[in-house]
């Protein structure tokens, strides 16, 4: 329908927009402030690159196909099976970046002590090539035959196919590929959750070299507010897509148009969120 492409690609072109614009900006702090360059700060420039990339590529890309090209690409042809790679391997690589991100937050926050003996710059190094192999062999088993890219007229674009055939790779996708991650980084947040209540009555004191300093109790709680929000948008953005791949891989049914397209740009829409997650939890 001509009014569900329409409003599909002006979704589209404003999570683009809000994309490239919070990842440009988190980039420009991160790479102009010395003092962000942490031993893990790599983890955030890593999923930050994967969503401004996905805010210059595949959402436009989805945006100009609901427009003018609605009836898409042959599914064998190099541009949908290229634009398919590239849409798994920039989602996987940012959502696993992130979650390692979170899993530095949870030590430093849980781990205080050991901290620096867990999180060093020669492990941040082996973290981000274990996840960028990873991606890219996820991505590239369709490629070889395992899983197949296919163009879908409700989402406008050339990803996964959820179909029974490819069951094997649907399964590795969703379930390795983005459950696991939303899961440990929702379990993190909601364990930070449990320690800042347990601090919300008292409050605490923080010491460094020089000084001790008394932490209010609302420190805390605008500290939990944030996590829950973190939580309840990752599974918001997320869980429609994942309900969408189990339905049609497991029924062999397509999914309703409206409910796919909305699914994709909820999904995709996490590339315009990350950058505020990740301010909004790290100082």
């Amino acid at each position: 329908m001509q009014w569900m492409a329409g409003v599909y690609a002006m979704l589209m072109i404003g999570s683009s927009l809000c994309s490239v614009c919070g990842n440009a900006a988190l980039l420009l702090v991160l790479l102009l402030n010395r003092s962000l360059h942490t031993e893990t700060w790599t983890l955030t420039l890593s999923f930050s690159v994967c969503d401004l990339a996905l805010g210059l590529s595949t959402i436009p890309f989805g945006a100009y196909n609901s427009l003018f090209q609605p009836q898409g690409y042959p599914s064998s042809s190099a541009l949908c099976q290229g634009s398919g790679f590239f849409f798994s391997l920039l989602q996987l690589s940012s959502i696993h970046s992130l979650t390692w991100a979170t899993v530095d937050k949870f030590i430093e926050i849980c781990f205080a002590l050991n901290y620096a003996n867990i999180f060093t710059s020669h492990r941040t190094r082996v973290i981000l090539a274990v996840i960028w192999m990873y991606s890219l062999l996820n991505a590239a088993l369709p490629l070889l035959g395992f899983g197949n890219y296919t163009y879908s007229s409700s989402r406008f674009l050339c990803a996964p196919s959820f179909k029974p055939a490819t069951i094997g790779f649907n399964m590795l996708f969703i379930v390795v590929g983005v459950i696991v991650p939303i899961l440990a980084m929702c379990s993190m947040y909601g364990y930070i959750v449990y320690i800042a209540r347990n601090q919300v009555r008292r409050g605490t004191f923080v010491c460094n070299e020089q000084h001790c300093f008394y932490v209010p109790a609302n420190n805390y709680i605008k500290s939990s507010i944030v996590m829950v929000t973190t939580i309840v948008c990752l599974l918001i953005c997320w869980l429609p897509y994942i309900t969408i791949c189990f339905y049609e891989t497991l029924t062999g049914r397509e999914s309703p148009q409206s409910a796919s397209a909305i699914a994709t740009w909820l999904a995709l829409f996490t590339s315009a969120l990350n950058p505020w997650i990740i301010s909004m939890t790290q100082t």
